[in-house]
C-alpha cells in the first residue's frame, strides 16, 4: 500500500546501500572464481569446486535478481510485466536455494576429509561424485522454483489475495508480488533451508569432535615420543600442520555457514509463519529480511579473504597484478626424518 512506500530521503539511502551490496557481490564473487581458475594449488582442493559453483550462484543473484528488486523498491512500481515477474521470482528461489545446497555439499566434503580415512575420502569424493553433487545443487532447486511457480502451485487458494496486492489503485502502481500458500511455504522452506541446515550442523559437530580428538592424540604421541631425560622436543611439523589446517578449514566453513543462517533464517522463519497468521507480516519487514539474505551473496568472498590464507594470497596476487611478494615459497627444502604410527585407524607422523 502507499502507506508502506519510502520517502525521498529513504530512497536515496536505500539506493546507495543496495548499490554497494550489488557491487560488493559482483566484484567479490568474480574475484573468487578468477582466483581458483588462476591458482593451481586452489584447483587441487576438491572443496573449491563447490566454492566456485557457489560463487557463480551468488554472482547470478547479484546480476539477475538484485537489480530488478532494487528498481522496484526504489520506484515503488513493477514495470516489466507479469511473466518476467514469475521468471525473476523463480530465479530468486532457484539461486538462493542453490547457495545453501552448495554449503551443504561443502560441509559433507569437509566431513569426509576430516572425519574419515584418506582412502575413504578419495573413494567418496571422486570427480564423478563431485559432478553429481554439483548437478544436484542446481537441479533440485528447479523443483521448488520454476516448476511450481510457473504452474501457479504456490498461489492455489490465495489467488484473490495476490491479485488484490498486485495493484494499488491509490498510487496506480503495480507490484511483483510473491505469496505462497501453506503447503508450498512448508515444502520450500524445509527443502531449501531446514534440511540442509540440519545436515550442516551434524557434519560440523562431528568435525569439531574429530578435531579435538586429533589434538588430544597428537599430544599423547608427542609425550610418548619424549626422550628419557625428560626434555621436550618441538611438536612434529607434519602432524601439527595437518591438525591446524583441518581445524581452521572447519572453523572457516562454520563461520560461512553461520553467516548464511543469520542472513536467511529470519526470511525462512517468516516464510512459514506468514501464511498461518493470514499474511499480516508488514511489507517493510519482508523487504528487510529479503535483502538481509541477499547480503550473504556478497559476504562469502570477504569471509574467504579474511579467514583462508590460500584465498587471501590468491586475491592479493590478482589485485596486485602478480606481485612476487605474495607468491608461494618453494615447497622444496630440508626434510625431517620421521616415522609413522597408527591410533584408532588414524595415521600420525612422529619425529
Amino acid at each position: 500500500s502507499s502507506s508502506e512506500g519510502f520517502g525521498v530521503a529513504e530512497k536515496i539511502v536505500l539506493l546507495t546501500f543496495i548499490s554497494a551490496v550489488i557491487l560488493m557481490a559482483i566484484l567479490g564473487n568474480l574475484l573468487v572464481m578468477v582466483a581458483v581458475c588462476r591458482d593451481r594449488q586452489l584447483r587441487k582442493i576438491k572443496t573449491n569446486y563447490f566454492i566456485v559453483s557457489l560463487a557463480f550462484a551468488d554472482l547470478l543473484v547479484s546480476v539477475l535478481v538484485m537489480p530488478f528488486g532494487a528498481i522496484e523498491l526504489v520506484q515503488d512500481n513493477w514495470i516489466y510485466g507479469e511473466m518476467f515477474c514469475l521468471v525473476r521470482t523463480s530465479l530468486d528461489v532457484l539461486l538462493t536455494t542453490a547457495s545453501i545446497l552448495h554449503l551443504c555439499c561443502i560441509s559433507l566434503d569437509r566431513y569426509y576429509a576430516i572425519c574419515c580415512q584418506p582412502l575413504v575420502y578419495r573413494n567418496k569424493m571422486t570427480p564423478l561424485r563431485i559432478a553429481v553433487m554439483l548437478g544436484g545443487c542446481w537441479v533440485i532447486p528447479t523443483f521448488i522454483s520454476f516448476l511450481p511457480i510457473m504452474q501457479g502451485w504456490n498461489s492455489i487458494g490465495i489467488i484473490d489475495l495476490i491479485q488484490q496486492r498486485q495493484f494499488n489503485k491509490a498510487s496506480n502502481s503495480t507490484y511483483c508480488i510473491f505469496m505462497v500458500n501453506k503447503p508450498y511455504a512448508i515444502t520450500c522452506s524445509v527443502v531449501a533451508f531446514y534440511i540442509p541446515f540440519l545436515l550442516m550442523v551434524l557434519a560440523y559437530y562431528r568435525i569439531y569432535v574429530t578435531a579435538r580428538e586429533h589434538a588430544r592424540q597428537i599430544q599423547v604421541l608427542q609425550r610418548a615420543g619424549a626422550p628419557a631425560d625428560g626434555r621436550q622436543h618441538p611438536p612434529d611439523q607434519h602432524s601439527t600442520h595437518r591438525m591446524k589446517t583441518e581445524t581452521k578449514a572447519a572453523k572457516t566453513l562454520c563461520i560461512i555457514m553461520g553467516c548464511f543462517c543469520l542472513c536467511w533464517a529470519p526470511f525462512f522463519v517468516t516464510n512459514i509463519v506468514d501464511p498461518f497468521i493470514n499474511y499480516t507480516v508488514p511489507g517493510k519487514l519482508w523487504t528487510a529480511f529479503l535483502w538481509l539474505g541477499y547480503i550473504n551473496s556478497g559476504l562469502n568472498p570477504f569471509l574467504y579473504a579474511f579467514l583462508n590464507k590460500s584465498f587471501r594470497r590468491a586475491f592479493l596476487i590478482i589485485l596486485c597484478c602478480g606481485d612476487e611478494r605474495y607468491r608461494r615459497p618453494s615447497i622444496l627444502g630440508q626434510t625431517v626424518p620421521c616415522s609413522t604410527t597408527t591410533i584408532n585407524g588414524s595415521t600420525h607422523v612422529l619425529r
